[in-house]
């Protein structure tokens, strides 16, 4: 007895719910896997092989939404088969959903194997020495990594500066004067630079913003050897000084300038 077309189309409903159920677990997958990098952004201080197995679980349930993709395919196939030796006018497999099912399939291998070759950072000090954008919600300072010593991220940044034309106030050697005291302390520069067409605007929409220009940026080393490109987070100047949005731009240089030394 041949299959009736409410049995093809029960049959296409399970089928794409299959290729739901595959794509799930494709996109869970890929997020249980970068959740060690979220993770590790969090707290940079934790090493990072402590998330490795993220990657490893992560790219298992992405080859599971694979193999799930292909199985619904050839399942589905089979059972129009089956219906079709009734000889049943509803006698073809849904084309489309076929393709669907495949094209997910190739993007949730492709994932599994970009993350296996991306894998999880090497144990090596230069894997410990990238860059990671850290932000203190308290304070407002946003600091990253930086990949050279604090005297040559320091010369990275007076290039930079020049280059663009824009002031440097002042460079305040921190550990050099806590030498001359006597004291010993970790390489530590203060950099205050700024330009008066970026500031003055800034400071006629909201004087009180003065006391936080010009811009800063330190560069410092701290005990576990590592320096750190911090400033003072744009977001947050302008939530403390209800700064206009357009004009947040002239605060923002800062971070450019940070990430291009510590590069």
């Amino acid at each position: 007895m041949s299959g009736s077309p409410s049995d093809y189309l029960a049959a296409e409903r399970t089928f794409l719910a299959w290729i739901r159920t595959g794509l799930a677990l494709m996109g869970f997958g890929f997020v249980v896997a970068r959740f060690g990098l979220f993770l590790r952004a969090l707290q940079p201080s934790v090493p990072s092989q402590s998330y490795g197995l993220s990657v490893w679980f992560g790219t298992a349930l992405i080859i599971v939404g694979v193999i799930v993709n292909i199985w619904s395919v050839r399942h589905h196939v089979r059972l129009v088969q089956d219906l079709n030796r009734g000889g049943s006018a509803f006698n073809r497999p849904s084309s489309l959903a076929i393709i669907v099912a495949l094209i997910l399939a190739v993007v949730g291998l492709a994932m599994a194997i970009y993350l296996i070759s991306v894998g999880e950072p090497k144990g090596s000090a230069g894997a410990l020495q990238e860059k990671i954008m850290t932000s203190n919600r308290d304070t407002g300072i946003v600091s990253i990594s930086s990949n050279h010593t604090v005297d040559r991220t320091v010369e990275k940044l007076e290039a930079i500066l020049q280059a663009k034309g824009v002031k440097l106030f002042a460079l305040i050697d921190h550990s050099g004067e806590a030498e001359k005291a006597g004291m010993k302390m970790r390489p530590t520069k203060l950099l205050i630079f700024g330009n008066p067409k970026a500031g003055t605007p800034l400071m006629v929409a909201s004087p009180g913003i003065a006391i936080d220009l010009p811009l800063k940026i330190l560069v410092a080393e701290g005990d576990d050897g590592k320096v750190e490109v911090s400033w003072n987070s744009p977001g947050y100047l302008q939530a403390r000084h209800n700064l206009p949005t357009e004009l947040v731009q002239n605060i923002a240089v800062a971070e450019a300038l940070a990430a291009k030394a510590a590069e």
